[in-house]
Parts: C-alpha cells; structure tokens; sequence
C-alpha cells in the first residue's frame, strides 16, 4: 500500500505567510573549525599579484588579479585529488563571467544592457553554484567580479590581456590552494572523520531520548554522511583513508545504539584527528579479509545524477534562478532610476539574498543590510589610512580580506562588516575617491537591491520545493522498503547490505534537507509533517535495524596503531 494515500492531514491545506525572524538571523554563531584557512589563503593569493602590480606601479589592473584570487576561497573541505579539480573549474568558471562581461563591456555602453546582463550571469552563476554544491562562498564572489567588470570601460582589444592576468592570478590561487597538502596530505577527511565523530557524540549525549535527541540524530546523519562524501572523492585508498573509514562506520554505529557509545571516547578520537597525531585504529570492526566496508565501493558504483538535468527544464534550482534573474535586474534598474552611478552594488546585494526558501534569503537579506551598513562606517575611518599611498591601500585591503573571510563562518553580516570596505577599497585601485560619495552610493544600493530582492523572492513563488519533498519521501520509503527486504533473508548477502544501508543514509539525508529547505518556503501548500515523522522515524530505525544485523555494533575498540597522517 503506498504511504502517501492515507488520510487527509494538515497536509492538504494551504498554508500562505510564514514567520520572517529577525533578531535570530543576527545571531553569532561558532566559529568555523578552520576558519582560518581559507582566509589566509585568500590574503596569500590576493598579495602576491598586488604586491606584483604595486611594484609595477600598475594597481588599476587589481580588479583583473581579484577574479582569480579569490578563487582561493573555495574547496576547503575538499580532499586534495578532488581540490585540484575543483579549483580548477571555479577559476575556469570565473574566467567565463569574466570573459562575458568585458567583452559586454566594450561592445555597449548602455546601462541598462549591462545590468540586463549581469542580472542573466548572476542567475547563471546561483544555479551552477547550487548545481554542483561548490559550498561557501557560492555564487556570491562570481557574481561581484563579473559584475564589477560589466561596468569597467574596456575595449575588445584589451580584453585578452585583462583575461590573461585573471587566469595568472587564478593559477596562483590553485597553487595556493594546494600547497598544504605537502605537509598534511589527508587533513580534509581527517577533519570531515572527526566531524561525523564529535556529531555522533552529541547524539549519544542525548541517549536516544532527550528532548533534541532528532534534531541531534539528523545532524550526526548528516555529518557522516558528509564524511562519506569526502573519502569517496579522496582518490585512491590507502591504509590512513581506510582507518578513517572505519572510525566513520563508528559514527555510524552511533545511529543504532546512541544509549552504548561513550560520547567521551568519540570526542577524544575527533581531537586525536585533529591534531595530526596517529589515527586511531579500530581492529574491531573486522568482517573477513573479502569484505572491506563494502559502503566504499557502493558509493563508488553509485550513479550520479548527470549535471544538465540539474539546470534544464523541470529542474527544480529554476525557481531560484528566476528569483536572482529578475531581483537583479530589478534592482539594476531601480539603481539607475535613482541615478546611482554603478549598479551593479545593488545587483550584488540582491543576488547574495537568494538562499533555498524565502525565510533564509529574509534572514540574509537582514544580515546583508546590517553588515554593509557597519562596513561602511569602517571604511569612513580607514579611508584616510588607506589615502596615505597606494603601498597603504594594498595593506588594508588585505586586511579587510582577512577579516572577512575570518568573521564570515560565523555570521554573515560580521563578514559583511569588512567585505563592504574592501569592495570600496578595490574601486580606488585605479584613482583615489570622495568617500563621501562612495558610502553614500553603497548605502542607497544595499538599501535598494536588498529590498527589491526580498520582494523579488515574495513575487516569484517557487512552489516546486512541495513536489521535491514529496519525491524526497518517496525515495526514502522505497529505501527503507528495499532495505528491509533484504533484511528479511535469512542469510543477506553483505554488498547488498551495506548498499541497502547507504542508500538508505543518502535518502534520509537528502529527506531531512529537503524538509528543511520546504518548511521555510512561502506561497505553498502546508508541509505533510505526519507523514515525514512517519517516514524519518521508520527510516532511521531500519538504518539501525541495517548495522545491527551487520554485527558492527558488537565488540568495538579503537587503538592508536595504524598510519601516521
């Protein structure tokens, strides 16, 4: 019988306005756990071609080196095999906005055609980025550097020469990104092991019965689910990778029998990962020379759901991509009827609005007006430090990247407090400027592409979400469903298991996202909440019912012999 055709519930009413918070999207949270990575990396990119161009006395070509910089904000969490591939496709990505826009730029001068155009990039970047889940600082940094170049006076023949720096640049930044794998070659999945460890262990403080004890579950879900991601795209295994896999499958095990794990113990090996120390290795989890956590291969023999069916027609990121298309072209347009004389800041603020429901780009939206708005008051008391002399506005522009990428992790308005003045500061590369004129400009753009952002998002209904959640509980039933089939043999075959078990993990995973992204959306029918308990409580303990049956709850130790990382 199919779960969805019981009993009305709530779920066939129409539910039309949810609440928008506004105090809680300003809430500090934790900092990042290597918060400080990609903000030197950034600087150490970032200095190179400035320090380059300075000595050169040719800093109005900053712009140009900044596209291929701040590549080096993505893929930290990425495994070195897979970061060189994917730094390499943000710096080509890069380069194609780049390219499309100057090349924009020198064949018109018409305003209204450039932000027409950047508006188009800017959806064209949202639905990539969210395609190919690039991770923070998504489309954002795309967008703010093809938009800027829209409205950079070019002519065609400069354009293979500008595009040449940012391609430079870039490579400097794939360097820079890569260089610490010379000197901790497995840090990315050490830290996504130890993550799924400390996750696992606040699910195992709650026993399996406190009062956040789902909230917890779904989070440990998630987060091993998250490291199996990273082992899987790691590259070839090798006796470090295949501890890791094991103390991952204990995470795992936490799922099934939270009230039996030591949350302290799970604590003390994340710590042990970090810390570049032996990796613990956990002898007891043996199950035949042949049988080698089998959920390796099964992710490996997945298939992956092809990129064009993400972006083509039915896709369901184009109900965002309509969003970020028309907030930004609206608020292009309303930036130019206000006779601001670059738009393409109010095109920026709108496009960092877009998140995955209409609660979320509110919350950003907030977070995005009070930043700005307190990183213009910083610029005001560093412009006259940065006016001393080009070598100053080098040195604080570097300073602002640093804290920006610092702060961001935790609160996106604190990272906008110093995003804002070195966006300011990256204008004055060419000629110093009243700053008067530029804060007064970045304050009525933040205050313009925010607010026709926001109502770009109510206009635009993205109704979609609903369907995906309904897909979402259909591929979660029909996991759970296979996985208790196989579970009823008398004698399952282990590959079918554990593959059961890791479709199963994918599903609730992407079931819990899902109600999460739904719940905040507006202009849609009301969530089925009944059925989603439903489906979630049953899935997660079939997934326990999954590793018990596979014997790995029984008889663990964990000692530090084993590869040094």
């Amino acid at each position: 019988m199919s779960r969805s055709s019981s009993a009305p519930t709530p779920s066939s009413q129409t539910r039309r306005i949810r609440y928008l918070p506004l105090a809680g999207a300003l809430r500090l949270g934790a900092p990042s756990d290597i918060w400080f990575k990609p903000s030197t990396s950034v600087v150490v990119s970032t200095a190179i071609p400035n320090v380059t161009l300075l000595l050169l006395g040719r800093l109005d070509l900053v712009l140009y080196t900044m596209a291929g910089s701040l590549c080096a904000l993505f893929a930290h969490n990425v495994p070195y095999a897979a970061r060189a591939r994917t730094l390499a496709r943000v710096v080509l990505g890069m380069l194609a906005g780049v390219a499309v826009a100057l090349v924009t730029a020198s064949l018109t001068h018409s305003a209204v055609v450039l932000v027409t155009v950047g508006a188009l990039l800017a959806a064209a970047q949202k639905t990539l980025c969210d395609a190919t889940r690039i991770g923070p600082p998504g489309n954002v940094i795309f967008t703010f550097i093809s938009s800027a170049s829209l409205f950079t006076p070019q002519t065609l023949g400069q354009v293979p020469g500008h595009l040449a720096l940012a391609a430079g640049a870039g490579a400097v930044a794939w360097l820079v990104g890569m260089a610490p794998v010379l000197v901790r070659p497995h840090g990315p999945e050490r830290r996504a092991t130890a993550r799924a460890l400390n996750a696992a262990a606040a699910y195992a403080a709650t026993r399996g019965t406190g009062p956040d004890h789902e909230r917890a579950r779904a989070g440990a879900a998630g987060a091993v689910h998250a490291a199996w991601q990273c082992l899987l795209s790691a590259g070839a295994r090798n006796p470090v990778r295949h501890t890791l896999e094991r103390l991952v499958v204990r995470a795992e095990v936490t799922l099934a029998a939270p009230a039996t794990t030591d949350p302290a113990q799970l604590r003390t090996w994340a710590r042990e990962l970090r810390a570049n120390r032996l990796v613990p290795h956990p002898v007891g989890l043996d199950r035949g020379d042949a049988d080698e956590l089998l959920g390796v291969r099964a992710g490996l023999e997945a298939p992956r759901r092809p990129l064009w069916r993400l972006i083509g027609p039915g896709s369901p990121l184009l109900p965002i991509a309509l969003r970020t298309a028309v907030g930004c072209a609206l608020a292009g347009y309303a930036s130019l009827a206000l006779g601001i004389g670059l738009p393409f800041w109010a095109l920026v603020t709108a496009a960092s609005l877009y998140q995955a429901n209409m609660t979320l780009s509110w919350s950003r939206g907030v977070q995005r007006v009070v930043g700005n708005l307190a990183g213009v008051l910083v610029f005001a008391l560093i412009a006259p430090l940065a006016h001393l002399n080009q070598a100053a506005l080098v040195v604080c522009c570097l300073v602002c990247n640093f804290g920006a990428e610092a702060l961001a992790g935790r609160n996106y308005w604190l990272g906008s407090v110093f995003v804002t003045p070195m966006a300011l500061l990256i204008t004055e590369f060419a000629h110093f400027q009243q700053p008067g004129e530029l804060i007064l400009d970045r304050v009525v753009d933040t205050l313009t592409g925010a607010a026709i952002g926001i109502v770009a998002a109510l206009a635009v209904t993205n109704r979609r979400v609903g369907d995906q959640l309904e897909r979402a509980l259909d591929t979660a039933d029909a996991a759970r469903d296979r996985a208790e089939s196989v579970l009823a043999a008398d004698r399952p075959d282990p590959r079918a298991l554990e593959t059961a078990r890791r479709r199963l993990t994918t599903a609730l995973v992407e079931l819990r996202a899902g109600a999460d992204a739904a719940a905040g959306e507006w202009w849609q029918r009301a969530l089925p909440e009944e059925r989603l308990v439903r489906t979630e409580r049953a899935g997660h303990r079939t997934l326990a019912a999954t590793i018990r049956r596979q014997g790995l709850h029984s008889g663990e130790r964990l000692n530090v012999e084993g590869a040094r990382a």
